[in-house]
């Protein structure tokens, strides 16, 4: 008769249960060894000052061969170990010679509690150029990134401690070096800071060096620096004032000056802001910027705003340096009349051709002879003005096409008026009909 497999089963789970124990008794009595390995990622070179009299520094490998190392022991210090355990180091003392290129030097391992003869490492040898040993000094610089600060703030200024660091390394690899750079996020922050952060040194291909590169080197204050940043509030609408000293030609006047844009954005220190809003919220563009002397035509000027910007203010990121300055100049006896270009009459176009205007009005300029004023021209006069363009022979394309203009009697024109036009086909639809 067949038995079950679970007859008996208690005594079974007990006769397991005892297996297991004497398995562990065993284990822990016996403490058996083992065999691992670990692979290190990068060495330490130690024992530098042996050629440091010389003039010479050592210049790692750029592409390392990780380190592997093989600890044999009893089983539970083995198990043990972690890669943080085990130091492994160049000692360029025990270099066979320093005369080859490159120079090779012998690697060991050690870790806590292993003997020595229980410990091997591959490769047994690493090598290291000896190269002519040069120091520079570099400002170091500071990025934000697209990192930005809470709303109504900006980045006033970024001060940097020390500014500037000393870096000593193998010649090749410091000739390599563009700039000291340290990254400090700014982002949602609306309070001054400070923070210690490890600059980057960028080559001049504009990467920043590798681990390996950077362990060729030697830097001051641990390779850190402090960086302070200081927020500035944010204004907007800040209009503009335009001074001029120069007058226009005799017999004509300004009639009148505007920039574009109308106004700008500061940021700027709270003093600053203070003695802005006391001034009116107005910065004043003096007259070095323009000179309108002897004019008898409308003047532009490109002015660098910046230059006009007192202590402690500046633009907010993302606005132009530049604006424009204009001025409209008119004849005493002048004045400023708007044609609508709806009103041009478009003569000589060719069939199936459309014209369109590039504005909607076309500005020139009038005066008054000797027998009348400029004031006599009002609403009546305007609707007499009578304005034409001659577009005959001309095909689809952008033209500018001077503007023939007639004005009542009393009044001339002071220039020639043109306007943009584009001439193009008109669309036909075809409908059909079922």
């Amino acid at each position: 008769m067949k038995r079950k497999l679970t007859d008996n089963i208690g005594l079974k789970i007990i006769s397991v249960l005892i297996g297991i124990v004497v398995w562990l008794v065993v284990v822990n009595i016996d403490n058996p060894g083992i065999t691992r390995s670990f692979t290190i990622p990068n060495f330490e070179l130690v024992n530098e000052a042996y050629i440091d009299d010389t003039g010479l520094v050592c210049l790692r490998d750029g592409e390392e061969t990780p380190v592997r190392v093989t600890v044999t022991g009893e089983r539970k210090k083995v198990n043990a170990i972690s890669v943080s355990d085990i130091k492994v180091v160049a000692d360029l003392q025990q270099a066979v010679s320093l005369e080859t290129d490159p120079v090779m030097i012998p690697v060991t391992a050690t870790v806590d509690g292993i003997p020595a003869g229980n410990i091997s490492v591959w490769p047994q040898n690493v090598s290291v150029t000896l190269e002519e040993k040069v120091t520079s000094e570099f400002m170091v610089g500071v990025n934000s990134g697209d990192s930005k600060p809470g709303a109504g703030y900006e980045v006033g200024t970024q001060t940097v401690s020390p500014e500037k660091v000393r870096i000593t390394g193998p010649e090749s690899l410091i000739r390599k070096i563009d700039k000291v750079s340290v990254n400090v996020s700014v982002e949602g922050v609306t309070e001054d800071f400070s923070e210690t952060a490890a600059f980057s040194v960028i080559d001049k291909n504009g990467e920043a060096l590798n681990s390996v590169q950077m362990n060729n080197l030697r830097f001051d204050n641990n390779g850190k620096v402090t960086v302070t940043t200081r927020l500035w509030k944010t204004r907007s609408d800040i209009g503009l004032e335009v001074l001029y000293d120069s007058a226009p030609q005799n017999g004509f006047m300004v009639e009148s000056v505007s920039t574009v844009p109308e106004s700008i954005s500061v940021a700027g220190t709270a003093d600053a802001l203070s003695h802005l809003k006391d001034n009116g919220n107005i910065i004043v563009i003096d007259d070095e910027a323009v000179d309108i002397s002897g004019a008898s035509s409308d003047r532009e000027f490109k002015v660098d705003i910046t230059q006009f910007l007192p202590e402690g203010l500046r633009l907010t990121s993302g606005s132009n340096n530049e604006i424009l300055v204009n001025f409209r100049i008119l004849p005493e006896e002048g004045k400023r009349l708007s044609i609508p270009t709806s009103k041009i009459i478009v003569e000589g176009k060719e069939k199936g051709l459309q014209v369109s205007f590039e504005i909607d009005k076309l500005e020139v300029r009038i005066r008054a002879d000797e027998d009348h004023q400029i004031n006599d021209f009002g609403t009546k006069e305007e609707e007499q003005v009578e304005a034409s363009i001659d577009v005959k022979g001309m095909e689809e394309g952008n033209y500018r096409i001077p503007v023939s203009i007639v004005l009542p009697e009393g009044f001339e024109l002071l220039e020639e008026a043109s306007t943009e036009i584009v001439i193009s086909k008109v669309s036909v639809t075809t409908e059909t009909v079922e």
